[in-house]
């Protein structure tokens, strides 16, 4: 037999090993890895749904709180006890027991019982009792009132005029620290009582 002419596919050298494709494991996807990152990506989502939330609810804000203007004096007006008008008396102190204090001096000068409402304890404290009217035509019943409750500032601003949810006129009192009481007690109080 003869053999066959040599060509240059001859010249090939033959490889051991197995030739075409083979579905093996991918190297390097390490379940502990793939955990890790799942992990990592769970928190991430967790952290930024509560800070949204928190931001949504107005626990968290980015702007400053907006506070009432600085008082401005009023002079020229002749103050005017005018029971026409609704008073609402907020308690920015930690103190307790104002409200009543000053609503009963409001009723006693002659204002109705409905006409004087308030609401004790604030998130906020402020410094001076202040009486806030929100038209220049209130400002004579703004110095009654705060003629009343013993010498109390007097501004306008509307920033507590959306709390009026009636037709009627209404006169906002915020009751401030100078109306707290010292409660340190004096130093014959604390003498201790001789013993028998």
């Amino acid at each position: 037999m003869s053999k066959p002419p040599q060509d240059r596919f001859d010249d090939i050298p033959r490889t051991s090993g197995r030739v075409g494709a083979h579905r093996a494991e991918q190297p390097g996807m390490n379940g502990l890895v793939v955990l890790l990152w799942s992990a990592a990506v769970a928190l991430v989502l967790i952290v930024g749904g509560i800070f949204i939330s928190l931001v949504m609810m107005d626990r968290i804000s980015f702007s400053p709180e907006s506070q009432p203007p600085a008082p401005q004096q009023t002079q020229g007006t002749d103050p005017k006890i005018d029971t026409s008008y609704r008073v609402l008396i907020l308690n920015a102190t930690p103190e307790e027991g104002l409200v009543v204090e000053a609503r009963d001096a409001l009723l006693a000068e002659g204002w109705p019982a409905d006409g004087v409402f308030g609401s004790e304890g604030s998130s906020q404290e402020f410094d001076k009792t202040t009486v806030f009217y929100v038209d220049k035509a209130d400002e004579a019943a703004a110095l009654g009132v705060a003629e009343v409750l013993g010498g109390a500032e007097v501004q306008q601003s509307d920033f507590y005029a959306d709390l009026n949810d009636s037709e009627q006129p209404q006169l906002t009192v915020v009751i401030g620290l100078d109306r707290v009481t010292d409660a340190t007690p004096k130093a014959e109080d604390t003498e201790e009582a001789p013993a028998e």
